[in-house]
């Protein structure tokens, strides 16, 4: 999906990670993540934002929570939205600020005294059970807590294993009832996904989710809610920014952008973020049709990958569809042209759509690409510890 992006705007990073897999300084199944690259891209998201009056969380979960990374992007955009709890302590422990929890995944109950310790810009809540646990544990601490209302997608929205949130004419009930409630402050709406980007041509666009959570704010802000946030997240990029803006959005959540990979990076070289990861592997073995067979462990299921390249030819060949619900020990490339050999161990690389939290993988982050002067500066885990 983005190797073209990638050998057209970062191809110093595609070489630097072929040249750590030959001499054995990474293994299989890595994904290289160039940490200057990762920076300027915040940089470029702060500017734009701050230029609109917008706001940003910045979200880790697609390049492995990694702290290297972490501490890069919150240079220019301090405060995040975790999207579970695993991910807020991990961002916490690098120096990031809490921007909002509770974004994806609520907040489990027993790890609320352990969160709300951080003093959370905001906190996400689905339900009235949920709004009173975080109530109830802020009064606990002393104080009281700015939560956001996450409003209910609209039908065919909502991905499988994201449902949950007030349903826009059950807003008014909820309200009235939270209102009541002396350890949080209704501050504003969310929903997900607000924007996604236009399967053939990349461009986002505001889903019907975003006019439900700016119908939602018009309601409490009848109610006489003042100020009231309204994050609208997915697709936040330097393309995306504008939108935002436009529709009355006050804040933005970044993930993809800061590694120059959503959907419209694939298909506009042109765009300003750069792309900043690959992955690589190598070959495992050779079916005795000719297929090679790479060592799998980071292919995510949505990836819509396409080719992979081998370094040592150069040549490019088709990466075959795999089902979804079998497990990634092996991808099979389409065989080479006759006369064209593919040798055990050589290197792959691959760009992708991809969410490294939920893989095997480790992730090698590189520095110094944008001065000439690259080097390794540590292998992690796919959750962000180091090894």
């Amino acid at each position: 999906m983005f190797l073209d992006s990638l050998l057209a705007r970062n191809p110093q990073l595609a070489e630097a990670a072929a040249g750590l897999h030959d001499r054995g300084e990474i293994p299989p199944d890595t994904y290289v993540m160039d940490l200057d690259a990762v920076e300027e891209n915040a940089a470029l998201l702060a500017g734009e934002a701050e230029r609109l009056g917008l706001g940003l969380w910045f979200v880790v979960k697609q390049f492995g929570r990694n702290p290297e990374l972490i501490k890069a992007v919150a240079r220019s955009v301090p405060a995040f939205a975790a999207i579970d709890a695993d991910e807020a302590r991990t961002l916490h422990a690098a120096g990031a600020r809490a921007g909002n929890l509770g974004h994806l995944v609520q907040i489990p109950r027993r790890a609320l005294p352990e969160l709300l310790a951080l003093h959370p810009e905001t906190v996400t809540v689905y339900d009235l059970a949920n709004a009173r646990a975080v109530s109830d544990e802020a009064q606990r601490l002393g104080r009281v807590q700015d939560v956001l209302v996450r409003i209910e997608g609209a039908p065919g929205s909502v991905y499988p294993g994201q449902e949950g949130g007030v349903p826009l004419d059950g807003l008014d009930a909820f309200a009235d009832a939270l209102e009541r409630l002396p350890g949080v402050r209704l501050a504003g709406v969310t929903a997900f996904p607000c924007v996604l980007c236009d399967p053939a041509t990349g461009e986002p666009a505001p889903t019907p989710n975003f006019d439900l959570a700016l119908k939602a704010r018009e309601r409490l802000t009848a109610r006489g809610h003042t100020g009231l946030l309204l994050s609208a997240p997915s697709a936040t990029s330097m393309a995306s920014l504008p939108l935002l803006a436009r529709l009355g959005a006050t804040h933005g959540e970044p993930g993809h952008a800061l590694t120059g990979t959503t959907p419209l990076h694939a298909v506009d070289t042109d765009q300003p973020e750069k792309p900043a990861y690959v992955y690589v592997t190598e070959v495992a073995h050779t079916l005795s049709d000719g297929r090679p067979a790479l060592f799998g462990g980071g292919f995510y299921p949505r990836s819509h990958i396409r080719t992979a390249l081998l370094p040592r030819t150069g040549s490019r060949l088709p990466v075959q569809p795999a089902p979804a619900e079998n497990i990634d020990y092996y991808r099979l490339l389409d065989a080479p042209a006759p006369g064209q050999e593919v040798r055990l161990g050589e290197t792959a690389l691959l760009a992708f759509r991809t969410q490294v939290f939920v893989t095997r993988s480790t992730v090698a982050v590189v520095a110094g690409l944008s001065s000439g002067t690259p080097r390794l500066t540590g292998l992690y885990d796919a959750r962000g510890r180091a090894l």
